[in-house]
Formats: structure tokens, C-alpha cells, sequence
């Protein structure tokens, strides 16, 4: 059940937070935030705000002026705020985008929690990516993420997308700023059927970072030639709306485990939460948190 707040609910001492998007009215932080605080009992509300980007900057420089904590950055703001913020962690830096965004003594510092927030339901999952292969589909804003903390964790890469400069320019970054970096990205365009075919049935996981079948287009699907699926395949789908894309329940008919976007988006969140209060939510917060997400769904 999502929290509600009523006028009571903000006091004196209530700290703001908030998501700046455009468009922002889908987004499911704000109830998601909104019941870690009230299970916790924190002095703290979350708002969404639309954000147009060419007020991005105005925004953020007026967060120390109007005493907000901090803010997450969603579509399309991301790797603009990177050159706005007055410092960003090194995870902010590599990956070359911000979504998050705390005030500290009068200073704007961007980080990137959304490497954190991919990889932790892998973790729960008990999955070991180190020297094993995994297929990314896309090389946009939420690609980056994946693509670098997969690197980090030794993972052999394949990066399928349609613009392949796009995609080679990501390949190249990765390779230039992950020093311990084993396995070189490996590019391949979706018309590679037969090398696609292969890369996917020698892999223990695909992720598609692309919008290709989020509400309303749930019936689209990526390009991907399902015959390579095998159920020892783990199918990450980041979308969360709907909750199974048609990639998901192709892959779950092939006997593929699937995961989708739901849990990605708690962690990330949780990981900003921790952030802007100085602590990580309990398992039992972190399960409000995601039942807070699937209410809206």
C-alpha cells in the first residue's frame, strides 16, 4: 500500500527530496521514497518535479537555496547534469551520467546509483557473471550502467544495437577507462543473426536496456532470434511497466529464467535513499519499497 500524507504529515522539520524528470508524472519513486520514510518514521517527504531540460541547470543550482536534500534525476536529464554538478563520485564519472543528486554544505555532488541498483537482484539471484557471457541489447543513457558494472564484475560482453557508432563508442569507452577490464565489449548488429544466434546460446544472460515493449507498446518485442533462448538463460528485462514484457513471456515459455526491471529500480533508490539519510533500508523497508512500485503497476 503506497503512503499517504496527509497536511499533518509535514512538519517543521521535514527534509525534501524529490525526482526531476519530463515527464515525470509515471514515475513510481515518489511512493516508493514516500513509504521507506514512513516506515522508518524519517522526517522526509519526496516530490516529483517536471523539469524541462532547458531548466535543468536552474533547478539544480536552486536546490542549496531552497534547503532540498537532494533529487534523482530521471529521462532526460542524466548525463546533462553530469556537467552541471559541482563534484561526482568516480561511478558518476565512468559511467558518464548522474541520477542522483545530494546537497552537502552548499555543494551540488552527483553519483550514479544505477549500476548498483542492475546488479544487486543478480546478486540475490546467486548468478556469477565473472568469465561468463552476457548479451546487452542497446547502448543508450541506461546501457552505460549495465555495461560498465558488468565489465567490472568480468563478464565477457556482447553489445547488440541498431546505430552500431553508437555502440562501438561505448565498446571504446569501456575498454579505455575499466582497468581491469579482462574481456573486450564485442559488438554486433541485430542483422548478425547467426553470430547474434551464437553469442546468446553460449550466455548465461541478456539484458535489454531498451524501451522496446514498455507500456503501451507492450506487444513490441526486440529483435533477438528466440530460437538461441535456453533454460539456462537468465532473460533481464529493465523495463518495469508491464510488470512481464513480451520478451519476458517469450523467454519464460522457453523455459528461461526472467527477472524484470521492478527490483533494479527499488535498488537504486534504496542505494539514494542511503545517500540523502546516512542509511540503507532494512530488508523489511526494502520490501515496502518494492510493494509500493508493483501497487502502481
Amino acid at each position: 500500500m503506497e503512503a499517504q500524507f496527509s497536511q499533518q504529515s509535514v512538519r517543521g522539520d521535514t527534509k525534501l527530496v524529490g525526482v526531476f524528470g519530463y515527464p515525470v508524472e509515471h514515475s513510481r519513486s515518489p511512493a516508493m521514497h514516500n513509504a521507506a520514510f514512513a516506515a522508518l518514521d524519517l522526517p522526509y517527504l519526496y516530490v516529483p518535479f517536471a523539469v524541462t531540460p532547458d531548466r535543468l541547470e536552474t533547478a539544480l543550482r536552486s536546490l542549496v537555496a531552497l534547503g532540498i536534500v537532494g533529487v534523482n534525476l530521471t529521462i532526460p536529464h542524466k548525463e546533462a547534469a553530469l556537467q552541471i554538478v559541482d563534484r561526482a563520485t568516480e561511478v558518476a564519472q565512468e559511467v558518464g551520467a548522474v541520477n542522483t543528486v545530494h546537497c552537502v554544505d552548499g555543494e551540488l555532488i552527483g553519483d550514479c546509483t544505477d549500476g548498483y541498483g542492475f546488479y544487486q537482484p543478480l546478486r540475490e539471484l546467486g548468478v556469477e557473471i565473472a568469465e561468463k557471457r552476457a548479451v546487452v541489447i542497446g547502448a543508450g543513457g541506461a546501457a552505460r550502467s549495465v555495461v560498465f558494472r558488468l565489465a567490472h564484475e568480468g563478464a565477457k560482453i556482447t553489445l547488440v544495437n541498431r546505430t552500431l557508432s553508437r555502440a562501438e563508442a561505448l565498446a571504446e569507452e569501456v575498454g579505455r577507462k575499466v582497468r581491469t577490464l579482462k574481456n573486450p565489449v564485442q559488438i554486433r548488429e541485430f542483422g548478425d543473426v547467426e553470430g547474434l544466434s551464437r553469442d546468446i546460446s553460449e550466455s548465461i544472460l541478456l539484458v535489454n536496456t531498451t524501451q522496446v515493449g514498455m507500456y503501451p507498446y507492450d506487444g513490441e518485442i526486440v529483435s533477438v532470434p528466440l530460437s538461441s533462448f535456453h533454460p539456462d538463460l537468465l532473460v533481464y528485462d529493465l523495463i518495469y511497466n508491464p510488470l512481464e514484457t513480451r520478451l519476458l513471456r517469450e523467454a519464460r515459455e522457453r523455459r528461461c529464467q526472467t527477472l524484470s526491471g521492478v527490483k533494479m529500480l527499488v535498488y537504486q533508490g534504496a542505494k539514494a535513499f542511503e545517500r540523502w539519510t546516512g542509511q540503507f533500508p532494512p530488508p523489511s523497508v526494502i520490501e515496502k519499497m518494492e510493494n509500493a512500485v508493483l501497487a502502481g503497476l
